[in-house]
């Protein structure tokens, strides 16, 4: 089990993504506790649409550390969280006057990176 993000921890967030929180879970639980070269080659080459949004949070908390003078080198994936965000409901017409609910989730990923 990775150890918990500290003070020393640098983060970043993207809050209201446009992606289901269970899809983009299954990419942020491919990063965990690995070591932040191995995490972004994992989600450059990773088929899921969650990928995208979790490599562009990733590197802004690689951005957040390199401000802060820390060793990219050193650096891995201390904390990668996905939470519910608001979901967005929408109607569609079915026939004989119903209609469906269509509920767009948005979730609110969030990424920290620590030093080894």
């Amino acid at each position: 089990m990775p150890p918990k993000p500290s003070d020393n921890a640098f983060k970043a967030s993207h809050k209201f993504a446009r992606i289901a929180p269970r899809k983009a879970r299954l990419c942020a639980d491919l990063i965990r506790g690995k070591g932040v070269d191995d995490a972004l080659a994992s989600l450059e080459f990773s088929p899921k649409r969650g990928a995208w949004f979790i490599k562009s949070v990733l590197k802004s908390a690689i951005a957040n550390a390199e401000e802060a003078n820390a060793d990219i080198g050193r650096l891995f994936v201390a904390e990668s969280r996905i939470d519910e965000g608001p979901t967005i409901k929408r109607f569609q017409p079915k026939d004989r006057g119903r209609s469906h609910a269509i509920m767009k989730r948005t979730c609110h990923i969030h990424v920290a990176v620590g030093v080894r």
